[in-house]
């Protein structure tokens, strides 16, 4: 059993999150090419007093996209303005985002696949050139006025690398894909999460909750925080293997990191479209979700892990899906 210091206070769950996220590089675990290659890219930048070529993030949400963003602005020791693709709706609001940014700062974009496409091009020439070209007026009364930036750097961050247009990928020079963190990983990053909330655990419970943390930092952090809140009150704040066997039990987390959603899925693939193959749209509506959350957050780890596969006429249930259900391959019936 591991002891640690109670002398830490964490509250809200956005001061939790701010908390837990590394500030620096060295304190960031995983994805250690792309942190080896942003080093350099930094330190260089530095060395030559030029503002960090525009970088574009893409991968699965939850691996560390937005604190890789963050802490390329605590490296450069600059300002860093956040956003999100989906609220920037007319050129004024982009405009005037680019227009309070001094020199270096970061103005980082989160889903840049949902930019829409008339603020696409407003960003063309303020990522090549640094200026701004807006027309003004109606009809007969219109204007070009051009606006001059500061040298900054836009990071983009995206969960769906192919819906950003190839003008706009084309103006980033740094493209990086994070990968799903390996078991060790994870590991390292539950024990630091265990630390800064000052709880007392055994380390095989930081095991399990890695293998069921779908190779994600943001779902061990989350597990942790919901096994804490077990442990607070069942076991005197003790994270013990038996005290995390149980809270994940009554989660519905699987020894796989299937969750509830997930076993609807597969349900439906296999009894309510027979295994498949199946359109998406049809079962993303057979159990309620969005198609682009079915897309982005469940379909990318039951397809790493073997449940389904995509194919060019719709989703297959492979044999472990019958499998984890219970369910015989070559019947279909459920097993006794």
């Amino acid at each position: 059993m591991i002891v640690l210091d109670k002398n830490i206070s964490l509250t809200s769950p956005d001061e939790e999150e701010k908390t837990l996220r590394p500030k620096k590089l060295h304190d960031y675990i995983g994805q250690e090419d792309i942190k080896e290659m942003l080093e350099v890219f930094i330190k260089a930048s530095i060395k030559r007093d030029e503002s960090l070529d525009h970088m574009l993030l893409y991968g699965p949400p939850g691996l560390g996209k937005t604190t890789l963003a963050m802490i390329t602005a605590n490296e450069l020791n600059k300002n860093i303005k956040i956003t999100n693709g989906a609220s920037l709706e007319k050129t004024g609001d982009l405009v005037s985002l680019l227009s309070t940014l001094e020199e270096g700062d970061v103005l980082f974009i989160d889903e840049i696949h949902r930019l829409p496409r008339v603020l696409e091009e407003v960003l063309y020439s303020a990522m090549e050139d640094y200026v701004i070209d807006i027309v003004i007026g109606k009809e007969e009364e219109t204007r070009s006025l051009r606006i001059d930036l500061p040298p900054f750097t836009l990071i983009g961050a995206t969960t769906r690398f192919g819906d950003i247009s190839s003008p706009l990928r084309d103006r980033f020079g740094v493209v990086f894909r994070l990968k799903y963190y390996t078991l060790k990983e994870l590991e390292k990053i539950g024990e630091r999460t265990a630390r800064l909330y000052g709880n007392d655990y055994e380390f095989e419970s930081i095991k399990i909750l890695s293998k069921r943390s779908r190779g994600t930092p943001r779902i061990i952090n989350r597990l942790f925080r919901r096994v804490r809140d077990y442990a607070d009150i069942k076991n005197n704040s003790l994270i013990s293997v038996n005290i995390t066997q149980e809270a994940l039990k009554k989660l519905g987390i699987s020894d796989e990191g299937l969750n509830e959603t997930d076993f609807r899925y597969l349900k439906s693939l296999i009894q309510n479209f027979n295994g498949g193959p199946v359109g998406v749209i049809s079962l993303a509506t057979s159990i309620s979700e969005e198609v682009t959350t079915v897309e982005d957050v469940y379909e990318p780890y039951l397809i790493k892990k073997g449940f389904i596969s995509r194919t060019s006429r719709g989703r297959i249930a492979n044999e472990k899906a019958y499998k984890v259900l219970g369910i015989n391959y070559y019947t279909g019936f459920i097993k006794q």
